[in-house]
């Protein structure tokens, strides 16, 4: 694990599971003014300027809370072995890239004694290893622990380090990709533990603090608040919660406390153009991260419910040309062939607003309630469907991926889109497994301000299916300000806002 795997592109949101050993003291030394938040107990006051006429202020203090709290979170040492090898001429073999190899005789392979070892049968050296840190807590005293899951995935060795400097190797209960979530556990009993709190209930401006080894410096704490929720990232399982609180390299896997001194999260990735803190951090609810690691501690593994659906957000063109009141809920772009969905009766152009009766705001929402749902329990949808609200029930299947794909003169929709389409081949419906829709050759105006592109497929207009450019001009000419058109294009569905001209 090296540090430059750390930083994700092109956004290069850090994943901070693990910070490089041996980075020189200058470049992890840094000096940083910072007023000093905390928990319900102690105050710091700060006066106002004289003559300002302002009530005093007062910041938290979260040291009683670091000096009760800290001993429960552990720093993670890890040890992955990266395997190293020889080709059959002395040298070090290329990659599986293709790549050249570096040093492959005893001198290197630009030596001038790199001749008199070609065709010598080497043995391939050991796995080199590469040492990581990153960070954990004690959820239950007889040494099972919380961290990401990218901390400890893939490593060889495992060792837990306690605020006393007792150490312990550990063994890894279960992973969990999708969330970041782990489980690992040590030999040892009557150890301090964290209090869990209710993510759920965390509003946006408390204070929060981290407490984790960045950069290896152990148990450090920083503070800052929250600043958003429900932001969903990477596999869409997760609700992270946004904060300012400063993360780096080696923090991942610590927990984010509340200022009643309980865990409500656990410091995940940053956000950053540099690879370290820029004012932008994600945690794990501890919600979300305790139903994992409850199943990774029972079964080993994590289920999750599918309701077989592929999403997007509803845009306030969308929920005009749906004739929805606000732009709100889950709009299905395409449907999962023999999926859940697809047997309960759900279709391509429905917006779903509740989930159990609860209402959806946004559809990022939708994902984590279902895979927070067992498998084969059977949910309430109310879906918008022909200007009208009507309700669907489905019985959940297991997480699993499937899409499918799609491709005389050309025909013009009258000049309200500028688009120029023209109906599928028979082979060309065949070959994208779809009935009917028009093929774009030309797009222009308002279509390509919107982003259709030549060589997309519309399928259907506000939800009815289109199979003709008569269908496509009589669905524009009952259109008010904007039309969704259904567009494939590759693998991928979404419906389009297009202004009508």
């Amino acid at each position: 694990m090296t540090l430059s795997r750390l930083i994700r592109q092109p956004l290069i949101a850090a994943v901070l599971g693990v910070s490089m050993i041996g980075v020189p003291v200058g470049t992890l030394y840094m000096t940083r003014a910072h007023a000093t938040p905390a928990p319900a107990a102690a105050t710091a006051q700060v006066a106002p300027a004289p003559g300002a006429g302002t009530p005093t202020v007062t910041l938290p203090d979260f040291s009683s809370m670091v000096q009760k709290y800290g001993p429960a979170v552990v720093n993670i040492q890890v040890v992955t072995k990266v395997p190293t090898g020889f080709n059959g001429q002395g040298d070090q073999g290329d990659d599986e890239n293709g790549a050249e190899g570096g040093q492959g005789n005893p001198f290197g392979p630009n030596s001038p004694f790199a001749p008199f070892f070609r065709g010598m049968p080497f043995q391939s050296p050991s796995p080199q290893p590469v040492r990581g840190e990153g960070s954990g807590f004690i959820i239950r005293p007889d040494g099972v622990i919380m961290t990401n899951a990218h901390v400890v995935n893939g490593a060889s060795e495992v060792t837990v380090r306690l605020t006393d400097r007792r150490e312990y190797t550990a063994k890894v209960i279960g992973v969990d990709t999708k969330s970041d979530i782990a489980i690992i556990k040590i030999k040892a009993n009557d150890l301090p533990t964290v209090k869990i709190g209710d993510s759920r209930v965390l509003k946006v401006g408390e204070w929060v603090l981290a407490i984790g080894a960045p950069f290896g410096f152990e148990n450090s704490a920083t503070a800052g608040i929250v600043s958003a929720k429900g932001r969903t990232l990477d596999s869409g399982y997760v609700p992270f919660i946004q904060t300012d609180v400063p993360i780096n390299p080696g923090n991942s896997g610590g927990p984010l406390f509340n200022m009643r001194g309980e865990v409500v999260g656990i410091n995940s990735q940053i956000y950053s153009r540099s690879g370290g803190y820029m004012g932008v951090s994600f945690s794990i609810p501890i919600d979300v991260a305790m139903q994992v690691g409850q199943q990774l501690q029972t079964t080993g593994h994590v289920t999750r419910g599918k309701l077989g659906v592929v999403i997007q957000n509803v845009t306030q063109g969308l929920a005009d040309s749906f004739g929805l009141p606000q732009p709100e809920g889950a709009l299905v772009s395409s449907v999962e062939k023999g999926g859940p969905a697809e047997h309960a009766g759900v279709q391509p152009g429905d917006v779903i607003l509740k989930l159990n009766g609860q209402p959806l705001k946004d559809s990022t929402e939708l994902p984590v309630q279902i895979a927070a749902i067992a498998p084969g329990t059977s949910v309430d949808l109310e879906v918008w469907r022909d200007h009208g609200a009507r309700s669907v029930s489905v019985k959940l299947g297991a997480v699993d991926d499937k899409r499918t794909a799609a491709t005389e003169a050309s025909h013009n929709d009258g000049g309200k889109l500028g688009l120029a389409v023209r109906p599928l081949t028979e082979q060309e419906q065949r070959q994208g497994n779809v009935k009917g829709g028009l093929v774009v050759e030309r797009a222009t105006g308002p279509s390509a301000e919107a982003g259709i592109q030549a060589g997309d497929v519309v399928l259907a207009a506000n939800g009815a299916p289109i199979n003709s450019a008569d269908d496509l001009r009589g669905a524009v000419e009952k259109s008010k300000g904007h039309i969704a058109l259904l567009i494939q294009r590759g693998d991928s569905r979404l419906f389009v806002p297009v202004r009508v001209g």
